[in-house]
């Protein structure tokens, strides 16, 4: 039999599968190509046999095709963020070259991401949790660095996250602020001043934690992106 190049999602999604079997199947799939299913719980390796008896074999001739990293869970996850941050902001009307401290934080990270194409695979989104803190704490360091040149406004980032599981997204996705901060919808909004000064302060705690902590990065020998790269 042909040895599978990628996730076969798509065909469980016909058979039938719902949304957060599927999440499952692609995350444990990811996590067993790169460390071997030796590293799985004993029921993890049984959801995965399970899901692969009902597939056809794949013919010598057939090459699956890798899924695009803008189609990662994780990825996804930050986009939907973002996305809402950005409709939020253009409600509110605020002065041109103004922009929020998250939408900074996940457009670096992306930008990252972009950049490096980690995995993104269960190994890297357990390390990924370790962002949580670290954009917390950057918040306190905007505050206190640019205390009069900030603006705070309330975004519900508990909203957020619960529309996009009732609308039938990754039930498994979690709240963007970090445990202790989970109900705090603090949002707060940077002069056009101090934008691009701290948005090299993140790219660069970002750049740092995701090259030498993402697992799939470990072997990677790309340099550093020049500070004008985008995707």
């Amino acid at each position: 039999m042909a040895k599978e190049l990628t996730h076969r999602a798509d065909e469980l999604k016909q058979l039938g599968w719902n949304q957060e079997d599927l999440y499952k199947y692609i995350e444990l799939w990811d996590y067993r190509q790169r460390w071997g299913s030796i590293n799985l719980e004993r029921e993890e390796r049984q959801f995965l046999r399970k899901a692969e008896s009902l597939l056809p074999e794949i013919s010598k001739n057939k090459v699956s095709v890798k899924k695009p990293l803008k189609e990662k869970s994780y990825y996804c996850w930050i986009q939907l963020f973002l996305n809402e941050m950005n409709r939020f902001e253009l409600n509110e009307n605020l002065d041109d070259g103004m922009r929020g401290i998250w939408p900074i934080f996940l457009e670096e990270e992306l930008r990252v991401i972009d950049y490096y194409e980690p995995v993104l695979g269960l190994p890297d989104t357990i390390k990924a949790k370790l962002l949580g803190p670290i954009r917390e704490d950057l918040v306190k360091t905007a505050l206190e660095n640019y205390k009069k040149s900030t603006t705070t406004k309330q975004f519900d980032f508990q909203g957020t996250l619960a529309d996009a599981k009732s609308s039938g997204k990754n039930s498994s996705w979690r709240s963007l602020r970090d445990a202790d901060f989970e109900d705090n919808q603090d949002y707060q909004i940077l002069d056009k001043t101090c934008v691009l000064e701290f948005r090299k302060k993140v790219n660069e705690k970002l750049l740092s934690f995701i090259k030498e902590n993402f697992p799939s990065l470990a072997d990677s020998d790309k340099s550093l992106p020049p500070n004008d790269w985008i995707n």
